[in-house]
This record gives structure tokens, sequence and C-alpha cells, in this order.
């Protein structure tokens, strides 16, 4: 674990560093390319092998075969029914494919790929001896990122851009990431070190600061946004990391039936929360229409010019006009929906209308 100990301020956790004194100057920060985040939140993984990209795209939602070298991309693990169960951000440098993976969901991700080898040349690697770190592209430029080709290992996030085979279902006039600028760079070790112990005051951003400005572009994240049960169309997630016309994958089944012929069962909501009480809900509360429990938070932040915010998953039948409520702990919260997936998503196949049988038409 890296110790954040000489740090001024720093407040870390076994995730790692989770800011150091105003995280909402580490959001203006972050956003306008002037400091790094280290991401103790984040693991590495590796495929290599002449089969790799055939075989990752054989298992996951992504097209990813030809996938050019540079290219960053992600990709979903789906279970049998279409849920969630892993995810990755994706790039390849031409001889590995590298796989940025929240820690929770690392060690279960490479014990299914272990699994799934089977006679194929591929070999999986956990490479904990890497660390990640995150900013903008720009601010990246300071980083020697890892490059064993001499393909820096710089994954761009391409959210919430529609990507080849990918289909949005939020339709605002304006994304609210449409200007997202994120990145996220493999590194060793003592490069992470040498940021650390080089950086000049307000250099350096936390954790709490990446997860504002994450909530605030809508964007799905599996460790904090994802349960048991969630579908990539809930998420808004078909975006980036589904492609709708590739090749049989698990789950695939599901997921073109839900999009083409039905809607997914909840919708995510990004919520501007009653900040009037320095309340923050937790990821479980639960989410009112009145008296009716409609859903849950599955992410909520301090952000630097909205305040308090969060995303929820719903029911899809939950109106999308109403005044909502949070129960927290510290008591109920007033919040005020906005609609990220549509409750009609879904359902996009036209399906011809065909004539009553035994009708007739008049000859005159």
């Amino acid at each position: 674990m890296t110790d954040y100990t000489a740090v001024a301020g720093a407040v870390s956790d076994t995730s790692g560093l989770r800011h150091l004194g105003n995280p909402f100057a580490e959001q203006r920060a972050l956003a306008s390319g002037s400091a790094l985040a280290p991401l103790g939140d984040r693991r590495v993984l590796t495929v290599s092998g002449e089969d790799r990209l055939s075989w990752l795209d054989s298992l996951s939602s992504q097209a990813l075969t030809h996938l050019p070298p540079a290219t960053p991309t992600e990709l979903l693990i789906l279970d049998p029914q279409g849920r969630v169960e892993h995810a990755a951000a994706v790039l390849d440098d031409g001889a590995t494919t590298w796989l940025l993976v929240d820690a929770p969901d690392a060690e279960p991700l490479l014990a299914w790929l272990q699994r799934m080898r089977f006679r194929l040349r591929v070999v999986v690697a956990d490479r904990s001896d890497l660390a990640v770190v995150g900013g903008t592209a720009a601010a990246l430029e300071r980083v020697s990122a890892v490059a064993e080709t001499g393909v820096p290992v710089i994954w761009r996030d391409p959210w919430p851009q529609v990507a080849p085979g990918g289909h949005a279902y939020a339709q605002p006039l304006e994304h609210p990431g449409a200007d997202r600028d994120w990145a996220e760079a493999v590194v060793e070790q003592a490069e992470l070190e040498r940021l650390i112990q080089s950086s000049a005051p307000g250099a350096l951003a936390g954790l709490d600061a990446v997860e504002a400005l994450r909530i605030a572009a809508w964007r799905p994240r599996i460790a904090a946004d994802a349960d048991e049960r969630v579908l990539p169309h809930e998420l808004d997630w078909l975006r980036t990391a589904v492609h709708l016309s590739k090749g049989c994958y698990r789950g695939q089944e599901t997921v073109a039936k839900v999009h083409n012929l039905g809607h997914p069962p909840r919708r995510v909501v990004a919520l501007q929360l009653d900040g009037s009480d320095s309340i923050l809900p937790e990821r479980g509360d639960a989410v009112r229409a009145g008296d009716t429990v409609i859903g849950a938070i599955t992410s909520a932040a301090w952000h630097y010019e909205e305040g308090p915010i969060a995303l929820a998953l719903v029911k899809r039948t939950a109106p999308v006009d109403a005044d909502l409520v949070v129960d927290t702990a510290q008591g109920p919260v007033s919040a005020a929906q906005q609609v990220v997936v549509p409750a009609d998503a879904g359902a996009t196949a036209s399906v011809p209308r065909l004539p009553r049988l035994g009708r007739r038409t008049s000859a005159g």
C-alpha cells in the first residue's frame, strides 16, 4: 500500500488517497488538468498471447478481435441472463491487452479469466506490481507510463461518446459528460512514488474528487453503481461497453431482447440533493416517491459546482416528474431527479404491423 503520510493534509484508507483537505479545490484542479490522482482503487490485469483479442471478444460484450493498438475501449462480462458480472477498461499495445479494473473486481475477474483459457494461446496475469494514475489526457503527459512495446499504456475514457456498435439511451440536449476529459495511466510503483514526492501543493487530488467528477458525468462504475442483477441497459452502458451487432457471447440474447423488444426493468437517474442540512446519502439508501420506495442510491458526492449529487437505480415505472426523498441515517433528504435512462428505453426493433387474417380489400 502506498504511504501518503509525508503528504501534507493527506487522508487515506485501504482504497488509497481520499483527499488532501480540500476536495472541492481538488476537483477543480483535476478538471483543469493541473492535478493528478493516484488511483489506489484500480488494479491492472494483462492478457498476452496470439489469441488474446479474439478470446476476449468471444467472452465479452465488446468487439475486440480487430482492436487497433492504443485504441481505448471497455468491456463487460455478463452472466447468461445478461447481468453485469465484471467490467474493465481496455487498451492493447500490439502485444498485450491491458485491463484496468476496479480493485474489488480484480481478483474475481482474474480467476474467471484463468478458468476460461482452455487450450487457447493466452496468458492472463495479475500486475499488482503496477499502479494507476488518473487525470486529463494533457496532465498525464507529465507521467512516465508503462510502454513495453513503445505504446504508452494510457487509457482515455470514451464516455459518453457512443462507440461503434453502441447505443445511447440518455438524450439530454447537452450530456453532462460531453466535456469530460479523463484518462488513466499505468505506471511503475517507483513512478507513482516520484509523482507523490515531487508534486507541488495542489498538484495531487484524492479519490473523493475523482468520484464527484464521475458522478456528475453520469459515468457508471461497477464497484459503485452495479448490484448482482444490474443490466447494462439500466446504466446507459450500451454507449461504450456493448457492441450490439458483434458475434455470440454469454448474455447476448438477453441484451438483444431487452434492447430490441423489451424495456430494462430499472433505470438510472441523476439526483440533485437538498444540501441545506449537509447530509450526503450512502450507497443503498432508499429512494422514495411519496410513501413508495422506488429504488436506491448507488453513488453520492459533494460536487464543487453542483453541491450534493447522486446516482440512483429506480423502477422503470417510477414517475419521471415526481419529487423524490432519500432516506438516510441522518434523516430524509429531498431530491430532484434528472432522467438518464428514459422509461421507454429499449423496444427499438421495428415490428411491422400485419393485416388481420381474412381481411379483404374492395375491388371497387
